[in-house]
């Protein structure tokens, strides 16, 4: 990790209503964030055991510029427009990554 890498954790909350169509906006998303943008490193989505709607997504940039340029993708937008009324939760944590190790 460099410097000018951005880690963020997003808590977000889904109304259980709309979990399944939130997790197929949220994976096409993600998948193509990760495969076209070179910025985002990793986005990495987990539900909490017993409480499927509430939603952790571990989010590593390689800058803040990065950053800022995927929240103006047309996949990112998309996202955001398709969730409107599914998310009754949304904070957003700066984190400081202590260690980070994946395989290839």
């Amino acid at each position: 990790m460099s410097d000018e890498t951005v880690v963020r954790m997003a808590e977000i909350e889904i109304d259980p209503v709309y979990l399944e169509a939130y997790q197929r906006l949220l994976a096409e998303e993600i998948e193509i964030s990760v495969n076209i943008e070179e910025g985002v490193l990793a986005l990495n989505a987990v539900a909490i055991k017993g409480y499927p709607e509430k939603i952790r997504i571990l989010e590593v940039y390689a800058s803040r510029a990065a950053y800022e340029a995927h929240l103006q993708t047309p996949h990112f937008l998309k996202y955001k427009a398709g969730t409107v009324g599914m998310v009754t939760s949304l904070n957003l944590i700066d984190v400081e990554p202590l260690m980070m190790h994946s395989k290839p």
